[in-house]
């Protein structure tokens, strides 16, 4: 997609994209948006976790790995097939958290450390690990790399203080991708924190649609290096994939209402 041909932009998808969304309307073809209750009718949130059975065949049909390069099991599609996969998805309502954890393994192989890759990218693809991103900040409306503090303690590891609130999925994921900012410097660096892990402390926020989020409050939490990227640009880079990511799902939303 995309490629310059006699003077013009051919914006047709590839045949790997267009795999991609049949494999998506294939697996999407048995869930019914009418399944998902209505936040009106449901006291606190409409479930308390993702659609686990749903994420199986997604793994199954290397939807969660199509980004992901062959060493780690994927196909090495672009973001444009993740955001055909996430129009299709959210023409159902499908409660996965599909943009937050590609898109944070996608960070990963491409600023993490190779042993880092190793360790999360085979797993992330055949949805064995969920991973989920802080992006909303303290408030909602700041900068999310300005609501949490980082600094270096010592060679090998890194020290994490501030709150991250609307964390999508943060009661289910295994990581949670913190965006923060240097002590001395200011500059972002994205931490991978486990949810289960000494100075994380989760509360449980409803959003008007109804879905479970979390207020994220890291109380000196400790990581190691390998967990930290600290490459310049990877916040960026990840903030405008789950930015384009988001378009994709209001999309598929505004044709899964119209059609």
């Amino acid at each position: 997609m995309g490629v310059e041909r006699g003077g013009t932009v051919d914006f047709t998808f590839s045949e790997e994209q267009q795999a991609a969304v049949e494999a998506a309307k294939a697996v999407f073809a048995g869930v019914a948006p009418d399944g998902v209750p209505s936040p009106s009718l449901t006291a606190g949130s409409v479930a308390d976790d993702f659609d686990r059975a749903l994420w199986a065949r997604l793994a199954d049909a290397d939807l969660l790995s199509l980004p992901l390069d062959a060493e780690y099991g994927g196909v090495g599609l672009d973001a444009i097939a993740l955001c055909l996969v996430l129009r299709e998805s959210a023409k159902v309502l499908a409660r996965v958290p599909l943009l937050e954890s590609t898109a944070a393994a996608m960070a990963v192989q491409s600023y993490g450390s190779p042993e880092l890759k190793g360790q999360l990218l085979a797993q992330a693809g055949r949805g064995e690990l969920v991973l989920t991103v802080a992006a909303n900040g303290r408030t909602g409306h700041d900068p999310a790399e300005l609501a949490v503090t980082a600094r270096q303690d010592g060679a090998a590891s890194w020290v994490l203080d501030g709150v991250q609130t609307a964390v999508p999925w943060a009661h289910n994921a295994d990581f949670v991708v913190v965006p923060a900012h240097t002590h001395d410097t200011g500059r972002a660096v994205l931490a991978l924190v486990p949810r289960v892990h000494e100075g994380v402390v989760l509360a449980e926020q409803i959003s008007t649609t109804g879905e479970r989020l979390g207020e994220l409050r890291l109380e000196s939490v400790r990581v190691s290096e390998r967990y930290v990227l600290g490459a310049d640009g990877a916040w960026e880079w990840l903030r405008e994939l789950l930015a384009t990511g988001t378009c994709a799902l209001a999309l598929g939303l505004g044709e899964g209402c119209s059609g």
